[in-house]
């Protein structure tokens, strides 16, 4: 059975300002608690439709690596990437931008697409037993850091 997990924040800046950030994959560590960032891969230098990232994530003294290829980019309303180790699945992310009278509203959305034997791996490679309640606490974490940063 497939999870979910939303968060959204209200950010006071604009959506352009927001999503300028946002699609910086390389420079995601900067907010997040759990990934360092990463670099574009397979001929990829930047974030467009397509293009494909290793994200270096880390927890509680884990680390791990994370393929993903961006598979939408709505320049400044929607930018969603996949996590997938095949044949063993992985998950879906996004983020929603909605302009707002104070700034914009950023969603940021996981899926878990993982298949049995991921959660079984996944757990025991990155210290993480219950995915679905860590990835809430890291996205709130996340877009926090993210508005902190851009509200100065």
């Amino acid at each position: 059975m497939e999870k979910i997990v939303t968060v959204a924040r209200e950010i006071a800046a604009s959506p352009n300002e927001v999503w300028d950030l946002i699609i910086d994959l390389p420079n995601m560590g900067r907010w997040s608690p759990e990934n360092n960032g990463g670099k574009w891969i397979k001929g990829s230098t930047g974030p467009e439709l397509g293009a494909k990232f290793s994200g270096e994530n880390s927890w509680e003294g884990k680390s791990w690596k994370a393929p993903v290829t961006i598979t939408e980019f709505d320049a400044p309303r929607r930018f969603a990437f996949e996590m997938r180790v095949r044949p063993i699945g992985g998950a879906d992310w996004s983020f929603d931008i909605e302009p707002t009278p104070e700034g914009c509203k950023v969603t940021q959305t996981w899926v878990d697409q993982r298949t049995k034997i991921m959660k079984v791996v996944g757990g025991k490679i990155s210290g993480v037993p219950d995915r679905a309640l860590h990835t809430g606490m890291s996205m709130e974490t996340t877009l926090e850091n993210l508005a902190k940063e851009i509200e100065g």
